[in-house]
């Protein structure tokens, strides 16, 4: 990490570093992770496509880069923004790192730089795009790429993340259903918690047809997280719509939260400056407890009058963001059909929200015949 960089917003404001990992221009939306743990899972995070990622917690690296704490093939994030990366990690199961790692996958990174001044500035004035450059770039010239850069508004980025196959992730144990999975950016911690919990997973390209998911007679219908802007999404709404008809469950997390939503006529909004980081608080509305949830999402689902998903009648809000009020979850009033906005697959992250597994499990036991 000896080459000077810096970041520049569009916005004109410009923070001094180093580069860390690959050096080159990274051009991307500009957010920040409240995250103190697992570096790792968030740079493999799919739903991080297209975007710079500020890390508010100053160390990072520290316990380096292993193979078996990924979600995804790889890093998903377009950069990486540290106030200090670790030169000396420390852990038994370390093998790389931090730096080496994103170099290795040609992911660009920023060091030594304040964090804290970065986030604050996000939280005031809304993530926007940025560019990371190595000092002797051109600041004009950086300035009109980050300008022609898309925003996220409007991008189907879903698209780019999800599997050109379809591939298996068998049971542990006796196989009690068969789940399908809409992969729009599927991390692999859910499809492993299904697993564990008796099912077989198959995970499907993002373009599988509506006709080819009903033909499967699948026991449950499992719509992932996912990058990019809901509203250019389409390809789950019909699959959603039919298989929850026929008393098929439907359960999606994150983007798929938003996707459910948006099936039954429902509308999303971007957020200010999103939700991400491992220490967010939801209540659950029915029970009246608290849980901290792990979130990674820039758009959410707009709220109607009591309760209500405005558009979407048949829906109704059952989990609420205690920072801002905003939809964290949502269900069917007839169909067994729900949803969260937020990770409880965790990774990293608090446990506390894995009960939505158990859950899925107990509405597929429950459907006459299963």
């Amino acid at each position: 990490m000896t080459a000077s960089a810096y970041l520049l917003l569009e916005d004109g404001r410009r923070f001094e570093g180093r580069h860390l990992g690959a050096v080159d221009t990274a051009l991307g939306e500009v957010v920040f992770n409240t995250s103190m743990t697992g570096y790792q899972e968030i740079l493999t995070d799919p739903s991080y496509a297209g975007q710079l990622v500020t890390m508010t917690y100053p160390l990072q690296g520290n316990y380096g880069v292993n193979d078996e704490d990924s979600e995804s093939h790889g890093p998903q994030v377009a950069g990486f923004i540290v106030r200090e990366a670790a030169r000396r990690p420390s852990n038994w199961r370390s093998q790389e790192t931090l730096h080496g790692y994103l170099a290795r996958h040609g992911i660009v990174g920023i060091a030594d730089i304040d964090t804290r001044a970065l986030t604050r500035h996000i939280r005031a004035e809304g993530a926007m795009r940025g560019a990371i450059a190595t000092a002797s770039a051109d600041a004009g010239d950086v300035m009109e790429r980050i300008q022609a850069h898309p925003r996220m508004e409007g991008l189907d980025l879903a698209c780019a993340v999800t599997t050109d196959e379809r591939y298996e992730v068998p049971a542990v144990g006796e196989e009690r259903f068969h789940v399908l999975t809409y992969d729009f950016g599927v991390k692999a911690h859910s499809p492993r918690l299904l697993s564990e919990r008796g099912c077989r997973v198959s995970i499907l390209p993002g373009a599988t047809t509506v006709d080819e998911i009903v033909a499967e007679g699948a026991d449950g219908l499992f719509i992932s997280n996912g990058p990019g802007d809901p509203a250019a999404v389409g390809h789950a709404r019909e699959a959603i719509l039919r298989l929850s008809e026929q008393g098929v469950p439907v359960f999606g997390i994150c983007l798929g939260c938003q996707l459910i939503a948006r099936a039954f006529g429902g509308s999303t909004f971007k957020l200010p400056f999103g939700h991400h980081g491992g220490n967010h608080p939801v209540k659950h509305l029915a029970r009246g407890t608290v849980e901290i949830t792990a979130q990674n999402h820039g758009f959410a689902v707009r709220e109607g009058s009591e309760g209500s998903i405005e558009g979407a009648p048949d829906l109704s809000v059952t989990h609420r963001n205690l920072y801002d009020g905003t939809v964290e979850g949502i269900a069917h009033t007839t169909r067994p059909v729900f949803a969260v906005q937020y990770h409880p697959e965790a990774a990293p992250g608090p446990h506390d929200s894995r009960y939505l597994f158990d859950d899925f499990i107990a509405a597929m036991e429950a459907r006459p015949g299963a």
